[in-house]
């Protein structure tokens, strides 16, 4: 729930997470924003020194192309092993309008080790003038069977507040193991408006036994996880979201948006998860 004065705000453990590629924007936007397996995994390590203890991996093909191969998530996932210390891999499920659901979710289950975590979008997003990520129930379903069973938490995208209900659902069907772990999701072109006041009313309106983690596209980037880490919630950041670290300044990596978070949430004296702590807190 929001901030309310509650007495375990100074030992509730922050956890940041990094989405360091994305599916969409690429060196075009910055050249900064990493994209081969390599460049990525690099990048994690710093985000991961930096604080982070969750790491969001889209892939790119050699052309630096969104891709679902599993190979070059496999890839990545090897790479991150290589450079990294103990950080959670999230993988998406995202692409809907792009790939099939049997591409989408493909690998979550044939890569080795399984990613610890992985999206579920609970509906329809709009994406420029002519594509939809439908995002059916049927297909969060099978998705949320599909990890229950291997294994794999899932991460709960919500684009939109009538997206709650559909969590709703994912629990009453026995489908999610609490505590459940959610993103809301501010700015986006048909999701929720990024206020100040819709931040609030989306954590009033979770499930008990939720953990939850703001991500907020582009400029609101800043101001909404400052927002979210005084509510006592969490917070995603990276160049995924955000290609810039104030107006008219790039990036200069993901770590120095993960460093300013970490800053922020030390005067603010909420201390960071490692990734073991974000393990306990998401009872993996």
């Amino acid at each position: 729930m929001p901030y309310q004065g509650y007495s375990d705000y100074f030992e509730k453990k922050l956890i940041i997470s990094v989405a360091t590629t994305g599916g969409h924007h690429g060196k075009e936007a910055n050249p900064n924003l990493p994209e081969q397996p390599e460049e990525i995994a690099r990048d994690v390590a710093a985000c991961e020194a930096a604080g982070a203890s969750m790491v969001h991996i889209h892939a790119r093909d050699e052309n630096g192309e969104g891709t679902k191969d599993v190979a070059r998530f496999q890839a990545i996932r090897d790479a991150i092993e290589e450079h990294c210390d103990d950080i959670l891999v999230n993988f998406t499920t995202g692409g809907g309008g792009i790939w099939s659901r049997e591409e989408r979710i493909a690998p979550i289950l044939q890569t080795e080790p399984r990613p610890d975590l992985a999206t579920v979008d609970l509906g329809p997003v709009n994406f420029g003038q002519t594509r939809t990520a439908v995002n059916t129930r049927e297909q969060n379903e099978e998705y949320a069977q599909r990890m229950l069973d291997t294994g794999v938490k899932p991460e709960l995208e919500l684009f939109n507040p009538g997206h709650i209900p559909e969590m709703e659902h994912l629990i009453e069907e026995e489908l999610l193991e609490p505590p459940y772990w959610c993103t809301a999701i501010f700015g986006m072109q048909n999701g929720t408006p990024a206020l100040p006041r819709n931040v609030i009313n989306f954590a009033d309106n979770l499930p008990e036994s939720s953990e939850w983690q703001a991500l907020a596209l582009g400029r609101h980037q800043l101001p909404l996880t400052t927002m979210a880490i005084a509510m006592g919630g969490h917070v995603r950041v990276g160049m995924e979201d955000n290609i810039y670290y104030r107006k008219g300044e790039l990036a200069e990596s993901n770590a120095q948006l993960v460093e300013r978070t970490a800053r922020i949430a030390d005067e603010l004296n909420r201390p960071i998860a490692s990734p073991a702590e974000t393990r306990e807190i998401l009872g993996l």
